[in-house]
């Protein structure tokens, strides 16, 4: 199965730039409700996920939680407790699953590193559940398509 199957297309997605200060990324993650978000460069390179710990932890680092005092400092100075790690369009599913199980989202980028898109592990884990649901009622129906079938020394004895 080709991974592009599960992409959400970056136009489609909130991200940030790594220049962005606090303010334009706050402003910008206000009014939605995802727990962790891309970083890219301008060259629209995935630079790594950026967390609401993340900003929490550099609020009290820079600036003592002083919203105003950090206005200026750009995302990129903020640590990041941890990046998501980044496919290609060429990994396996199982990669692609590896990677899910330790992830909200998986970033996604072209060969040449450029960020495309993430796909969510919502997407993922319902995939997997309907191909399991879809298994699961084909072995249902197996065995009654067997019962149905007389043997030829039914009856014979």
């Amino acid at each position: 199965m080709n991974i592009l199957f599960f992409l959400s297309p970056k136009q489609d997605l909130m991200y940030v730039y790594d220049d962005f200060t606090l303010r334009q990324t706050l402003e910008k993650w206000e009014n939605n409700r995802y727990a962790s978000i891309p970083v890219l460069n301008r060259k629209g390179e995935y630079v790594g996920t950026l967390t609401e710990g993340d900003i929490l932890w550099g609020l009290k680092k820079f600036h003592g939680l002083d919203l105003e005092a950090a206005e200026d400092v750009p995302i990129r100075d903020f640590a990041h407790k941890r990046d998501y790690k980044a496919v290609t369009v060429t990994t396996s599913m199982d990669q692609l699953i590896e990677a899910a199980m330790n992830q909200n989202f998986v970033p996604v980028v072209d060969d040449r590193g450029m960020f495309i898109g993430i796909v969510r592990r919502q997407a993922i884990i319902r995939y997997c559940y309907d191909r399991s649901r879809a298994a699961a009622q084909e072995q249902r129906r197996k065995p009654e398509k067997q019962e149905k079938r007389v043997p030829v020394s039914a009856g014979v004895q």
